[in-house]
């Protein structure tokens, strides 16, 4: 019924870490943003279960991104977000976004992309396995 414009809102989608595999929670997978999705409105890395649902979770949280104002950078201004079942640590909750035991999907939801995004120049980050 509603649907945004092409240049409005731009999706990237994948239910695959770097090697291939199947995201599945059991496994804590890191997500580097370098740069940020570059955005005139704002942007979002969110996930869903098997089904395309919201997971539950004590936290939640469903997604991070611009909205979020206690996410923890890098030392060099990068952003690493974490998606697994299991907290990354203490001092890396902030960036972590809980995950099902089994399949998940991860979409990086972007809104009044710039230039980079419109013209496949910015690419999503790689989705890295870390344990």
């Amino acid at each position: 019924m509603f649907d945004n414009k092409p240049t409005e809102t731009q999706y990237f989608y994948t239910d695959g870490d770097t090697t291939g595999a199947s995201l599945d929670g059991k496994n804590t997978y890191e997500i580097t943003f370098a740069p940020e999705p570059p955005v005139n409105g704002f942007w979002s890395l969110t996930l869903y279960n098997d089904k395309h649902f919201f997971h539950p979770n004590d936290l939640k949280r469903y997604s991070l991104g611009t909205k979020n104002k206690t996410l923890t950078r890098n030392a060099d201004g990068s952003l690493t977000l974490y998606a697994g079942t299991k907290s990354p640590g203490k001092d890396k909750e902030s960036n972590w976004l809980p995950a099902p035991d089994g399949h998940f999907s991860l979409y990086i939801r972007s809104y009044w992309g710039k230039q980079p995004i419109l013209d496949g120049s910015w690419q999503p980050p790689k989705i890295v396995r870390a344990n």
